[in-house]
């Protein structure tokens, strides 16, 4: 990118050597549908003397498969009727992984350089982080509060956010040296980039734009205005490390006098 590198800052929330790990749950199979192709069988039963029915008549027994069923289909529980109070909710990180890179690949074909290219990714990330804001009041309930404060919005984006998206905290919450605008979240291994190789030509590419996008949203719906950008600041132990710049507009800072 072409934004300058954040300078020297001050630790807010000490990062953690070994981050703990990203939950990783195996995605759930449904049932395989029933290999039945008929929809009912019909029993004949000819009844005498002392059966069932009268002597000579023809009694006709449904056994109706269909219905059954449907009656299994009707309880499953679709995700538009899940809980969304339910806060131990996992994806599988494969299944993730394979989504976010089949839009990767879809972003590159139409993106006409590398800062449109982040653009678009951040866009998708701003589209996520508004409704993750929404989806966390709502689990929060009657406890929800509405943050006032710069240091605590970002404490709520190091933390309840990022276990949210990513299963765990960030590493680090920071305050710039050089700007009083300015805050720095730290990821030592992001786990949108992990699993992203980018051609020699896109070495500039930093797609972790996605997740400063959904910053952006929470901070943008907090009435907090900033801007967010991603860079790659490695370390030998960390080469994914990834700092992510918080730009506050001046009038947020004035307002906290």
């Amino acid at each position: 990118m072409s934004t300058a590198l954040p300078g020297p800052s001050t630790p807010i929330v000490p990062s953690s050597r070994q981050p703990t790990g990203i939950p990783r749950t195996p995605s759930s199979t449904l049932p395989h549908p029933s290999t039945r192709s008929a929809n009912s069988t019909s029993l004949l039963v000819r009844s005498g003397s002392g059966a069932l029915g009268s002597a000579g008549s023809n009694t006709t027994l449904h056994s109706n498969t269909s219905a059954s069923s449907l009656i299994m289909s009707s309880k499953r529980i679709s995700k538009y009727d899940k809980n969304l109070s339910r806060k131990s909710t996992e994806v599988s990180l494969s299944s993730f992984a394979f989504i976010f890179s089949e839009a990767i690949q879809y972003m590159h074909k139409r993106a006409t350089g590398i800062q449109d290219f982040e653009n678009r990714l951040n866009q998708l990330g701003y589209h996520i982080g508004q409704r993750a804001l929404e989806l966390v009041t709502v689990r929060e309930g009657k406890s929800a509060r509405r943050e006032t404060k710069v240091l605590s919005i970002l404490q709520f984006i190091h933390t309840t956010l990022w276990k949210t998206l990513f299963g765990r905290s960030a590493d680090a919450l920071e305050r710039s040296a050089d700007a009083a605008n300015e805050y720095m979240i730290i990821d030592f291994e992001p786990m949108i980039t992990q699993f992203i190789s980018v051609p020699r030509e896109l070495s500039q590419l930093n797609c972790a734009a996605f997740a400063a996008g959904a910053i952006e949203a929470v901070l943008d719906g907090s009435q907090f205005t900033a801007n967010v950008t991603a860079h790659t600041v490695e370390t030998d132990e960390h080469p994914l490390r990834t700092v992510f710049l918080i730009k506050f507009d001046p009038l947020v800072i004035e307002r906290e006098k």
